[in-house]
């Protein structure tokens, strides 16, 4: 199912994860809004969800490619 995961390589995944992740620096990460909301109950706009769906899914990817990819090493 993630064999097209496991071609990428790792830089590819972790640059875009990162700065989406980060984005925007200031005030603070939107990403890191989006979980305060999610966990506080208040997610409930569509372009709040597509917010934590965008910034979220690169970081999402990279850790299932480092699961993968340890997983392989043992």
């Amino acid at each position: 199912m993630f064999n097209w995961l496991d071609r990428l390589p790792l830089q590819m995944i972790a640059l875009p994860a990162i700065l989406l992740g980060l984005a925007p620096f200031v005030p603070e990460p939107h990403l890191w809004e989006k979980l305060k909301m999610l966990a506080a109950g208040t997610l409930q706009r569509p372009i709040d969800i597509f917010d934590l769906l965008m910034h979220g899914l690169p970081v999402v990817l990279l850790v299932i490619k480092m699961i993968r990819g340890e997983r392989e090493t043992s």
